[in-house]
């Protein structure tokens, strides 16, 4: 006589090995493809970058936006640099950075289970009343929130001939942000042609 096998059901909730390993790829698929906002001028229709504004003879607005994945070292790092570089567009040697904010936008989103079903292999499992656990083909969501932040910085900097003050800690030499922080930037992949 052989033995007879049973399905061993499992409660609500439980997820499937299968579909953890589908959800985990497809979570580092998409943190692969994700990458910083690259130091570059915000272009028309975009909402990431660098822009600058002169508000009066020598007093400039610099702002960075960048996306998700851009910390706030990185924007800070980016509104410093830009400032640099604008100062010595300019003819300058070094700014002073009189005020500055940096601004954490966060939105939060609800993700819902990408099987919501037992549709082929991803069923729910469900209680029928008084029977035990079992196979159901209702519709089993399972809401996931997470948050989004992305970081936004503005400078208000004044730009200056001649040598920086070395005890007013708002200056900044020009030359010496451009040199220290060049290695850190990002610049946009020229496309391959």
């Amino acid at each position: 006589m052989r033995a007879l096998s049973l399905p061993v059901a499992m409660p609500v909730g439980v997820k499937t090995p299968a579909r953890l390993i589908a959800v985990g790829a497809l979570l580092v698929l998409l943190a692969a493809c994700a990458q910083p906002t690259a130091y570059q001028p915000r272009q028309q229709g975009s909402s990431t970058g660098f822009s600058e504004q002169q508000i009066e003879g020598n007093r400039y607005r610099i702002t960075f936006v960048g996306n998700q994945v851009t910390n706030r070292e990185t924007v800070e790092n980016y509104m410093l640099y830009r400032a640099a570089e604008l100062t010595l567009l300019n003819e300058g040697d070094h700014f002073v950075m009189v005020d500055k904010d940096i601004e954490r936008d966060t939105q939060y989103y609800t993700s819902y289970d990408p099987w919501p079903g037992s549709y082929g292999m991803y069923g729910s499992r469900r209680r029928h009343s008084g029977f035990g656990y079992g196979m159901g083909y209702g519709m089993s969501y399972s809401p996931q929130t997470y948050a989004q932040s992305r970081y936004q910085g503005y400078a208000d900097i004044l730009l200056y001939k001649g040598q920086a003050p070395k005890d007013d800690p708002k200056s900044f030499d020009a030359r010496q942000v451009i040199q220290n922080l060049g290695p850190v930037v990002q610049r946009p992949q020229q496309p391959r042609g």
